[in-house]
């Protein structure tokens, strides 16, 4: 793969990941309730998830490609039309408490926080159905195995998660108070809605135009 293809995957990636989702709010809920240690194991919990995602996907993604070349555009033009789907969908929701977000976490052993949270992770659709709509996009059949490409794009994706994870469980009780019961917070969720809106539908629109030059 080309070197700016993997550098504005990372770029995407990580401005992706900067923005808080479910399973952000499941680690800090742990971190909060029981502790870094516990929102570390729930980092690694949904590391792992995440992981298993990545080797369903490149498996998928390379048996499509197998079928045929019309049906690898298919697949990538689909998961740029899902993109802006999601842009659509975060811009449309209507912004509630993050109260509701963050779930109150009984006090669990680490071994079963670390087996929950892998478990939420896998048995999560949304997460199979974002790998499969977002990794095709920096995928190009001329470069070299589509497996090997989606699991380098996976791995990237998958460190660059357990960073962004893990500082927001290390970091959890300090800015508990600017999520939690703040006069602000449904104001901020606002704004995250819109970035997070706005960035899917960008990126969807890009993909569907850039596709055809990167296959």
């Amino acid at each position: 793969m080309e070197f700016s293809t993997i550098w504005l995957f990372i770029v995407a990636a990580t401005t992706l990941l900067i923005i808080p989702g479910p399973a952000v709010f499941y680690i800090m809920a742990r971190s909060i309730d029981q502790g870094k240690k516990a929102g570390l194991v729930s980092v690694l919990g949904v590391a792992l998830g995440g992981s298993i995602h990545v080797l369903a996907g490149a498996i998928g993604v390379s048996a499509i490609l197998m079928t045929s070349a019309t049906a690898f555009h298919i697949v990538k033009y689909l998961g740029a039309a899902y993109l802006i789907y999601l842009g659509c969908k975060t811009l449309l929701s209507k912004s509630e408490s993050t109260t509701s977000e963050i779930p109150k976490a009984p006090r669990k052993k680490l071994g079963k926080i670390f087996f929950e949270s892998a478990m939420v992770e896998v048995m999560n659709p949304k997460t199979a159905l974002f790998f499969l709509a977002f990794f095709p996009q920096f995928i190009s059949p001329t470069d070299g195995s589509v497996s090997v490409q989606f699991l380098l794009l996976g791995t990237i994706f998958i460190i660059l998660a357990f960073i962004s994870d893990g500082l927001y469980a290390v970091l959890a009780a300090s800015i508990r108070k600017r999520i939690v019961g703040s006069s602000g917070s449904s104001v901020s969720s606002k704004v995250l809605n819109r970035i997070t809106g706005y960035f899917y539908i960008a990126l969807g629109v890009f993909s569907a135009f850039a596709s055809p030059s990167k296959t």
